[in-house]
């Protein structure tokens, strides 16, 4: 049995995925982190994000809309359970063709857990002590 999808709703879940593994395919940005809260290996967290670049109002949930439906589609298959995603769209989401972004969606998914192409994001170490 699949694992169950759940919706990522709050900022704090948002951010906690940012500081994963993150791979850009096509029209999606797919980022992953392992489970923060309640690591059930039944169920897979899915958030969704459309910046400001992307359009109006109305073509970001568009653009949020396809996103949904190619992840109901492909994370309960390719996703790994006890992560959670956070799938953000490109400027081309919406003019791309539905195959295409469900190709895009997949190569991200099957990369990124097969341990992805690009390593958590490195931080800047601390800057040293100022001498008294």
């Amino acid at each position: 049995m699949p694992p169950k999808l759940e919706r990522l709703k709050k900022r704090w879940q948002f951010l906690a995925v940012a500081k994963g593994r993150s791979l850009a395919r096509g029209a999606v940005l797919v980022q992953v982190a392992p489970r923060t809260e309640a690591p059930d290996p039944g169920r897979i967290g899915v958030g969704f994000t459309a910046t400001k670049r992307i359009g109006d109002a109305v073509t970001r949930n568009r653009a949020k809309r396809r996103l949904r439906e190619a992840a109901r589609v492909l994370v309960p298959l390719h996703g790994l359970p006890a992560h959670d995603y956070v799938v953000v769209a490109r400027a081309s989401v919406t003019t791309r063709d539905w195959a295409r972004l469900l190709d895009d969606m997949k190569s991200a998914l099957i990369s990124l857990a097969a341990g992805g192409d690009e390593p958590a994001r490195k931080t800047r170490p601390p800057a040293p002590p100022r001498p008294a």
